[in-house]
């Protein structure tokens, strides 16, 4: 017990000295400290530890601002923290753990309808050879955590969304020779890593973390509203949404709270629903979407042409999958089928199994109306 006080110390000392990264604390206490030699172990306790601090330091601010303003610090139930980048919920006296997802999603809507977010209709002139841009960053994974010091790389929360941020630029200038007068921008495919507050899959499969479950969600959903403010400026977007394996729950809420955001604005058409298998049509061209974790491969052109009223009128069908985070290309009869390549890092499980060393990046495509595909982008890292 003493000497786990002793690291409990150390790490909050260096924490509060500036060192926010708990992989580092960890190799810190068993390098320094003789510390059990369990790294993992050695994570989640200082990640217990920081997340102890946090609150104290949270309790202490908040009992302060009440003394200050005369409000009974045991009458405050709920509120919101307004910063210049984030509006948080938190319960002081259960813990934030205690924020069961329902509530914050009913906060979020409650706090949404209260404003008009401004998205003036941009009128667009007709294009010369017009082009669909279809980017889709695949299984970001915010909330997962790699450690070189087990893996051989590095990641997190501020890695996926560099990555996210340096892919989607790397596309738009890789596409600037074309003209685009539609871009169809995939989400969902594990943008979140966990679905629960115990830090596991929506199946219930424990995973390395990295954050709090609601921080991970508005750091998605920070993300997510980042670029298509930034597509817009470009052309039209439809966001079409792909239910998966890790997030199924927290990561439809996320799209509804998106498409929510965007609900006044004109240049922008949004496909949230649950459905597995989602479609879109341009031109002569038919895409279709869907994770990857379901139907099988020789199964999804039957499917689609059973499911897209719209199969039998194009030229062209393609459908973009997920899941295995490398590439797979595959012509089958009418239709071709192809995986995408991840820009998220190797967690210990994937070390563990060999699951490791695929190209990391951001992909997209340009579909001419008449032509089909054209032309593929890859951003790597």
């Amino acid at each position: 017990m003493i000497k786990n006080l002793s690291f409990k110390a150390k790490a909050i000392e260096l924490y509060n000295g500036g060192e926010k990264n708990a992989a580092e604390i960890a190799r810190f206490i068993i390098s320094n400290m003789n510390y059990p030699k369990d790294h993992n172990n050695a994570r989640r306790m200082v990640l217990k530890w920081i997340h102890s601090e946090e609150r104290a330091i949270e309790h202490f601010a908040l009992a302060a601002e009440c003394s200050d303003v005369g409000i009974p610090l045991d009458s405050v139930k709920h509120g919101w923290y307004k910063g210049e980048h984030w509006s948080i919920a938190f319960r002081p006296e259960e813990g934030l753990e205690a924020i069961t997802f329902e509530e914050m999603l009913k906060d979020h809507i409650k706090e949404v309808s209260k404003h008009t977010f401004e998205y003036k209709k941009i009128i667009r002139k007709p294009l010369n050879r017009p082009h669909l841009l279809l980017i889709d960053p695949a299984d970001i994974h915010i909330g997962k955590l790699a450690s070189s010091f087990e893996t051989g790389e590095e990641y997190n929360n501020q890695i996926a969304v560099e990555r996210v941020r340096q892919g989607v630029d790397g596309i738009i200038q890789k596409a600037h020779g074309f003209n685009i007068e539609q871009i169809v921008f995939v989400a969902g495919n594990d943008i979140l890593h966990i679905d629960t507050p115990k830090r596991t899959t929506t199946s219930g499969t424990p995973v390395d973390t990295c954050g709090m479950w609601y921080d991970n969600f508005l750091i998605a959903k920070r993300l997510y509203i980042e670029i298509i403010e930034k597509l817009l400026q470009i052309s039209d977007v439809h966001f079409m949404y792909n239910p998966s394996n890790h997030d199924y729950v927290h990561g439809f809420f996320l799209a509804d709270a998106i498409s929510n955001w965007f609900r006044e604005c004109k240049n922008i058409t949004f496909d949230v629903s649950i459905s597995h298998r989602k479609y879109y049509t341009y031109g002569e061209n038919l895409i279709g979407t869907t994770h990857g974790d379901g139907a099988k491969w020789q199964d999804l052109s039957k499917l689609a042409s059973v499911e897209c009223k719209e199969w039998s009128n194009v030229k062209h069908r393609y459908i973009y999958t997920h899941h295995v985070h490398h590439k797979i290309v595959k012509d089958d009869i009418g239709c071709t089928i192809e995986s995408l390549r991840s820009p998220s890092g190797t967690d210990g499980w994937h070390h563990r199994n060999g699951y490791q060393h695929a190209p990391k990046a951001v992909e997209g495509f340009i579909h001419s109306k008449e032509h089909g595909q054209v032309a593929r982008f890859t951003h790597l890292f």
